[in-house]
């Protein structure tokens, strides 16, 4: 390797992409392709990071299997930051066994971190978790390492913990600093920030009352019946009962949850289910269909019993029943919580990182445009979606992911 590509490489370890493209700005060979593909993608020209990539993969070829998967990993990265979800994982999982089997072990290792991220991004979090931990962070250099502890630091969210998530953001900040790049160390403080910021609202006797992440982990240690409006579940310290697919149950639970210790009248009850203003007897009848079978889901956290004006809920062994409800309320809160992080996402990777159809992710979008809350960029197969950050308003409790305790 000559001086030239020797001087590029080393600039980009230390975060000056605008150094490196000086060194190679002028060369076509693979190796000052690869390194200016990599110098743009810094520089957020991602479009062109990709193309220069593809090229320097192209003049690599077969013949050099180390530097072919090396580019391959990079577009696998920039896919990741774009967005485009679907791309990332057959990308990673060639180009990481190539690169392991030739005894490049930092990037075989660097490509799993890469694919732990893909599959925190949509949701799965044992399996990012289980990755993660086939990686042994001592052998990192101190800007790997800093992306390992996001990583974990993401999955230590999602799950609730806070503690272990501020941990492991410390010891990000230190590596990323050890580094020396700036953006890293940016990009660190930037997700530190999360932890700061309104998670949850607890509604509890009538009154609201806003939860920062550690709060939550707090309440779902504690003794209380959490109905918790977050993730569609109802828990009791180690126990949960999910209800995502039966959301007429949980309107139920919530709205006699949020009047607890009183009573909900059967005209909320009818309204927070069937969303119906105006009962009739059928209306009626089927409120006390779901109701046995809300009880019957209940019976090892609560009962319901009938009152003079409609129904209440009592904790059989909990000093109380709270609700815990997203920072806003919106039938697109999860959606809303993706496009939360700044990037331009594909309405594909939206249904992917969602499980849902992308029809409905597309009706959703539409929704949101016409209220001003989102935009989209580009026309076609290259349209992306963004939305403002929303102050105060982190997305670890809204994002995918495995149920807290489950």
């Amino acid at each position: 390797m000559d001086s030239l590509i020797t001087a590029a490489a080393q600039a980009l370890a230390t975060g000056d992409p605008l150094l490196a493209l000086n060194r190679v700005a002028l060369r076509d060979d693979a190796p000052a392709l690869a390194l200016r593909g990599v110098a743009m993608a810094q520089l957020g020209d991602l479009e062109r990071a990709k193309a220069t990539l593809k090229s320097a993969a192209r003049a690599f070829g077969k013949k050099h299997p180390v530097a072919y998967a090396r580019c391959v990993v990079a577009e696998a990265e920039i896919a990741l930051v774009s967005r485009d979800l679907s791309a990332v994982p057959d990308m990673l999982s060639e180009a990481g066994s190539h690169l392991k089997r030739h005894g490049d072990i930092v990037n075989a290792l660097y490509a799993s971190m890469l694919e732990a991220r893909h599959l925190l991004l949509v949701g799965r979090i044992d399996d990012a978790e289980h990755v993660l931990g086939d990686i042994d962070a001592g052998v990192l250099p101190p800007s790997l390492r800093a992306a390992y502890e996001l990583v974990y630091s993401g999955i230590a969210m999602r799950r609730l913990r806070a503690v272990a998530a501020r941990a492991a953001l410390a010891r990000a900040e230190e590596a990323a600093r050890s580094a020396g790049i700036s953006a890293l160390i940016a990009e660190v403080q930037s997700a530190g920030l999360m932890l700061k910021k309104t998670a949850a609202r607890l509604i509890s006797e009538g009154t609201e009352q806003p939860l920062r992440l550690d709060d939550v982990e707090r309440l779902i240690a504690s003794d209380t019946l959490v109905v918790d409006a977050c993730r569609y579940v109802i828990r009791h310290q180690a126990h949960v009962l999910p209800l995502t697919t039966r959301p007429v149950l949980f309107g139920l639970a919530r709205a006699m949850a949020e009047r607890w210790p009183g009573d909900a009248s059967r005209e909320s009850l009818l309204f927070a289910a069937f969303g119906a203003r105006h009962a009739d007897e059928s209306h009626r009848a089927r409120l006390r269909v779901e109701i046995a079978r809300l009880r019957a889901e209940l019976r090892e956290f609560a009962t319901v019993h009938a009152t003079e004006n409609g129904f209440a809920i009592s904790a059989r062994t909990a000093p109380r029943v709270v609700v815990l409800a997203p920072p806003a309320d919106s039938p697109h809160a999860a959606l809303l919580a993706l496009l939360a992080d700044g990037e331009a996402w594909p309405s594909s990777s939206l249904a992917l990182a969602l499980d849902t159809s992308p029809r409905s992710i597309q009706r959703a979008l539409d929704k949101l445009r016409a209220a001003g809350q989102v935009r989209a960029v580009g026309r076609g197969r290259s349209r992306r979606w963004m939305a403002p950050p929303i102050l105060g308003f982190p997305t670890a409790l809204l994002l995918p992911g495995a149920l807290p305790g489950r």
